[in-house]
């Protein structure tokens, strides 16, 4: 009996979203006692979680691809984060590629029943179910629609210390050449204040030389 009632409850979710609560009215009555206050209670879903899960229902193979590229987005991302040799760029490029392929099948599956989801919020919520760690809702039975919840999902993971690199100590050659570029640049920064102390010189001398000029002049 437990079966039969799934699967109705699974036939809820498959159906036109208009029909959503004469359908479950409907299966509510052909029950009692608890399984009857459970149907009671279903949530319908809104536009873009019942978008999400005809993909679910009815191309079964967008959806497992999907997951299974979130699954080696999340792996590749802890094994990056341990430390581990991980090309993280091809699988977020993969993720990426089928979640924009399940938004636009979800898009059409939507638009044949006169329905438009917003498209930002159905790639949002394929990334958030393609990436959670958790079961969450069960697949194909989606109310609402999600929000990524991005590193939050690898909570736990232990992040791979990078050791500091070791002190070289330089050698007796290093350390000549040190002392003679530091030596160098000492003897550029006194010639360079030496130049400065001359050119300043030479300006005091030339507004000097302006005054007693002009000071002729108007004599």
């Amino acid at each position: 009996m437990a079966t039969a009632l799934e699967a109705s409850i699974d036939n809820l979710y498959r159906e036109a979203l208009n029909d959503f609560v004469a359908s479950r009215t409907a299966l509510a009555k052909t029950l009692t006692g608890a399984d009857a206050q459970r149907v009671r209670k279903l949530a319908k879903p809104t536009v873009v979680p019942w978008a999400v899960n005809q993909l679910y229902w009815r191309d079964r193979r967008s959806w497992d691809q999907l997951i299974k590229a979130g699954e080696q987005l999340r792996k590749t991302q802890v094994a990056a984060l341990e430390g581990r040799k991980a090309d993280v760029r091809a699988a977020t490029e993969a993720h990426r590629q089928a979640v924009t392929d399940a938004v636009q099948k979800a898009e059409r599956i939507a638009a044949a029943d006169a329905l438009h989801p917003a498209t930002e919020s159905l790639m949002r919520t394929f990334e958030a179910l393609s990436l959670r760690s958790d079961d969450g809702e069960p697949p194909g039975r989606l109310t609402k629609a999600l929000q990524p919840s991005g590193f939050e999902a690898l909570a736990g993971i232990k992040v791979a210390a990078k050791a500091p690199p070791p002190e070289k100590t330089p050698s007796a050659a290093e350390q000549k050449a040190t002392a003679k570029a530091e030596l160098a640049r000492k003897k550029h920064e006194a010639e360079v204040r030496r130049a400065e102390a001359a050119l300043e010189r030479a300006r005091q001398k030339m507004a000097d030389a302006e005054a007693a000029l002009k000071k002729t002049r108007s004599s």
